[in-house]
């Protein structure tokens, strides 16, 4: 059996290689250690959701106005619906109603059968249901009484409905946003001095979309429409009220 021998430059290449290992271990053991420390306090965090409620005045309502007509046959319900939705028009037009700010919304027809007791029936008693709206912008909120009573009188026997926004609704929406993340930072700190910890640095940061916070037309809440009837030349009263609009955050904090 031949041995084996290592000469001088392969005991040098052995001891440098064991010293390598030694010494590695040396440089990286803390650097892991703190690694893994680094890992554990980014683990900390404390995750709220912030609300922000904006009180406003709306500057612009936006009104759904309909037309029905009831006929024997659909070509006299659709040209007198027609007919009439022209007088609307023109009638919102004379109110101070501008072009662009009025747009159809909907136009339907349908019939009614007219069964007889057998269950059989006769097209002759068919009635034909023409619907035609439109949705008006009105940004004159002193005129919205006004403007309804025209249409009205025009011949409109459909009011859906009346609601309050705001024209341009970036900047409230910015200061629920800035009062939201006060809440937020106010719920963080307390949280975290119940646990004795302290707030960092921001982590995360996301928009709350629905549930109360999102998108301006589903957060706000508008004042109803009332009509005035009855005697002593009374038209119909609308009040604008006050609109309230609420922003949520939900916010990840670091915790110290």
């Amino acid at each position: 059996m031949k041995k084996r021998s290592f000469g001088v430059a392969g005991l040098v290449l052995v001891i440098a290689l064991v010293a390598g290992v030694v010494l590695g271990r040396g440089n990286f053991a803390p650097q892991i250690a703190q690694a893994q420390a680094d890992d554990m306090d980014h683990g900390r965090t404390v995750t709220v959701v912030g609300e922000g409620v904006v009180k406003i005045k709306p500057d612009i309502a936006q009104v759904n106005i309909g037309v029905e007509v009831v006929k024997p046959t659909v070509k006299e319900a659709s040209a007198e619906a027609n007919k009439i939705m022209d007088t609307v028009l023109a009638a919102l037009a004379d109110a101070g109603v501008e072009e662009k700010d009025i747009q159809t919304t909907g136009f339907s027809i349908w019939v009614e059968r007219v069964y007889g007791p057998d269950g059989s029936f006769d097209d002759e008693q068919n009635r034909y249901h023409v619907n035609n709206s439109v949705f008006a912008t009105l940004r004159d909120l002193d005129s919205v009484g006004a403007v309804l009573d025209s249409a009205i009188e025009a011949g409109a026997n459909n009011i859906y409905g009346v609601t309050f926004a705001l024209s341009d609704p970036k900047s409230v929406e910015s200061d629920a946003r800035a009062k939201a993340v006060d809440n937020a930072k106010a719920k963080a700190e307390e949280l975290a001095g119940l646990n004795d910890a302290e707030v960092g640095m921001v982590m995360s940061i996301s928009e709350v979309v629905g549930q109360g916070g999102g998108y301006f037309g589903g957060n706000f809440a508008a004042s109803q429409m009332a009509f005035g009837g009855g005697g002593g030349g009374g038209g119909t009263s609308v009040t604008p009220g006050e609109l309230s609009l609420s922003m949520q955050l939900q916010i990840t904090y670091e915790l110290k």
